[in-house]
């Protein structure tokens, strides 16, 4: 019900918004615009996301059933089951999506997002084996979603790259204060989500792992820190590839040691991928036609605007306002948040708070409403009870995080 409400909302707003452009301002193309934003986002949907996503789900769904007859994915389960058992009470001691969630946190914080996105929809889909009601969300996938939309990446190559083009001194100063402001999303999303199911979070086996986590981030930033951005580019690029394809070379001998017949293997699992691109499109199609109508009628300037009238009342400094855009159309929308980034960078400067902070924003969190009409669409979730609050609630933490570590290292 809850996305339900979101999409009417989004068509709703913006015919309010148009209206009000056009009888108080002239600005009659509003309604041109809105209008072609629906064709465009609709072909978009398909053309350039569902079906090159739909060659990535059919190589990765046929290696990861590959993994799985090889035993790799149960010995996953059984590294991460003591600390999984904690977040997801509801998953059996062992099981192999364990091993399946393991694998889609680690291509998200390697950045390998052709990779993660396959492997996150082949653990949502055994998450929903384990659902008793299929047609809403189990505690157990809310966690997972909340995780997922916290994105949690530990070297952003991408906006780094970016700041580069646009003419940084320095693209590689946000590292660091990026991977402060994105692991706080993480554990906001673990706090919300622990709080609402009731999880006890304070036991040492949590309280291990993630200071072990930190532990790994803390040493991570020791190693990376200092490096130039080329070669950190080009050491992240190496490790991350190479320990991709090992994982896939793994997964191949052991499926040869246990006798399977691996290229069969591949295309059972490979059909698989298949069914669950061609069966997400539609989600895919109405959720960001709704979030282009939105954009099209200038309701995202409206609010920024009013943020702005208000954050002047009450904070002695307002220059974080001016990176919001960034921060706001994230949920939405990963290619209008890259947009949005680029402009303020261009506007302001790669190197100015305001670029910096712009850059934070688009790294500190995930597409919240995109990654749960793809993850919940793969599996028929109609009732998602709390997971869009949860998601959004993680990237408020990290818009938060980012505006303080930016104001601690670059004001």
């Amino acid at each position: 019900m809850v996305l339900n409400y979101i999409w009417v909302g989004f068509f709703l707003v913006a015919m309010l918004v148009a209206i009000a452009r056009c009888a108080f301002f002239g600005e009659y193309h509003v309604f041109e615009a809105i209008v072609a934003s629906t064709f465009e986002k609709a072909e978009s949907a398909v053309m350039d996301i569902a079906l090159p996503l739909g060659g990535v789900m059919i190589l990765w769904m046929g290696l990861m059933n590959i993994g799985e007859k090889a035993g790799a994915i149960n010995l996953l389960s059984r590294i991460i089951g003591p600390f999984f058992s904690k977040l997801f009470p509801e998953i059996p001691k062992n099981h192999p999506v364990n091993g399946q969630l393991l694998m889609n946190f680690s291509a998200n914080m390697l950045g390998l997002d052709n990779a993660a996105t396959p492997l996150g929809l082949k653990a949502m889909e055994s998450l929903q084996d384990l659902n008793k009601e299929k047609e809403t969300a189990s505690n157990a996938q809310i966690m997972f979603l909340a995780l997922n939309t916290s994105g949690l990446t530990i070297i952003p190559i991408t906006i780094m790259a970016q700041r580069a083009i646009m003419g940084s001194a320095n693209p590689t100063d946000i590292f660091i204060p990026l991977l402060l402001s994105t692991y706080c999303s993480t554990i906001t999303a673990i706090i919300f989500v622990g709080i609402k199911q009731k999880l006890n979070l304070l036991n040492k086996t949590v309280i291990g792992w993630l200071t072990g986590i930190t532990v790994v981030i803390a040493l991570i930033v020791c190693g990376f820190g200092s490096l130039e951005q080329e070669k950190m580019a080009q050491v992240s690029k190496i490790v991350s590839n190479c320990l991709l394809f090992s994982i896939i070379v793994i997964f191949i001998l052991g499926a040869l040691y246990k006798k399977v017949n691996v290229y069969d293997a591949f295309i059972e699992g490979a059909k698989n991928g298949f069914d669950t691109s061609v069966k997400v499109m539609p989600y895919l199609v109405g959720m960001l036609v709704g979030i282009g109508v939105f954009r099209a009628s200038g309701a995202m300037d409206f609010i920024i605007d009013g943020l702005r009238f208000v954050f002047d009342f009450v904070l002695p400094d307002t220059t974080f306002v001016d990176a919001l855009p960034t921060a706001f159309m994230k949920p939405l929308s990963g290619s209008g948040a890259k947009a949005m980034m680029l402009d303020t960078m261009a506007q302001y400067g790669a190197d100015s708070f305001v670029g910096r902070l712009s850059c934070m924003f688009q790294g500190a969190a995930d597409t919240t409403f995109y990654i749960i009409a793809l993850y919940f669409g793969s599996v028929g979730i109609k009732r998602t009870r709390y997971a869009v609050t949860a998601g959004l609630v993680a990237d408020l933490g990290g818009v938060i995080a980012a505006i303080m570590v930016a104001y601690l290292f670059f004001a």
